[in-house]
């Protein structure tokens, strides 16, 4: 169950964002809200400025231009203020915003739960043990992401999957109303990919969180996104939902390949087949077996 207490949900926004390595230009005037209960995917090939755009969002790189603020979600009770985020201190920010952040190393002579208990961190006043509000959000956490069961195990001993669905779950614990998470699919094995797009609408569907995510697989993004944003060359190609950003005109520009796009009718996802040099190998080329085809109802 997730945590009762936690923050309202708010929007975070940066606005007109100008982003550099050096002198150099990365993200040229890029415009961006995450909204809450909605997931935002960012999209693009490597350099198009995604991950950097995410870590402005987090205040992991420095804005240049523009302005990053938190706040201004639903109207009511408990809406909170629009706030710039550059004057918010770290214990506030991290109370409203987690970063799943990629190349983060396994922390020695620490059991799982330990470092799932990471994530309580801004909570926490001195050398206080965990309150019961903490424990509830690391169980919960570790629940989700399917690490319970490793919780007495050293981290250092685990694999670069199992080390990230803890990571993961670290950043479930800190539970906060804005998420972001830069490759979460990242060294997952298939079954845990699929289950942490599942836990992402989760957070946006069940619990109102804001999500904004960046992916390289893009039928994941278009499994998990509520918007889609297309990056190329630190620019916003195209934004919109999934099935209007992923055509084969937009794909084709921004990757330089040729793919074949559009929506499945039976399940009503975008499909994306990227179209090589080389055709598949052991492609059938008869016509399908009786086990392939429907069962005469005769």
């Amino acid at each position: 169950m997730f945590p009762s207490h936690s923050p309202p949900p708010a929007a975070l926004n940066g606005r007109q964002l100008v982003l550099r390595y050096g002198r150099t230009p990365v993200v040229h005037g890029v415009s961006l809200s995450l909204e809450p209960g909605r997931a935002t995917a960012l999209v693009g090939p490597n350099g198009s400025g995604k991950s950097t755009l995410l870590r402005s969002l987090a205040r992991l790189h420095q804005v240049h231009d523009g302005t990053v603020t938190l706040g201004g979600g639903p109207d009511g009770p408990g809406s909170a203020p629009e706030r710039v985020v550059s004057l918010l201190s770290g214990r506030e920010f991290a109370r409203e915003v987690t970063l799943f952040s990629q190349s983060r190393p396994a922390p020695q002579g620490l059991t799982v739960a330990e470092v799932v208990a990471f994530g309580r961190h801004p909570y926490r006043r001195g050398f206080s043990g965990l309150s019961a509000e903490d424990r509830a959000a690391v169980a919960y956490a570790m629940d989700a992401t399917g690490v319970r069961d490793m919780g007495a195990r050293a981290a250092g001993e685990l694999s670069g999957g199992e080390m990230q669905r803890v990571w993961l779950a670290a950043c479930l614990a800190q539970n906060t109303g804005v998420v972001l998470l830069d490759e979460p699919t990242n060294h997952l094995d298939l079954r845990y990919q699929i289950e942490t797009l599942d836990l992402v609408r989760d957070l946006v569907q069940d619990h109102g969180i804001a999500v904004g995510i960046v992916l390289h697989d893009l039928d994941h993004a278009a499994r998990v996104a509520d918007t889609l944003v297309l990056m190329r060359s630190g620019r916003v190609h195209a934004a919109g939902p999934p099935a209007d950003v992923l055509t084969s005109k937009n794909i084709g520009e921004v990757y330089d390949i040729r793919v074949e796009a559009g929506v499945d009718p039976r399940t009503g996802r975008v499909r994306i087949d990227p179209v090589g040099r080389h055709p598949v190998p052991n492609t059938p080329t008869t016509s399908p077996t009786c086990s392939d085809r429907e069962e005469d109802p005769s």
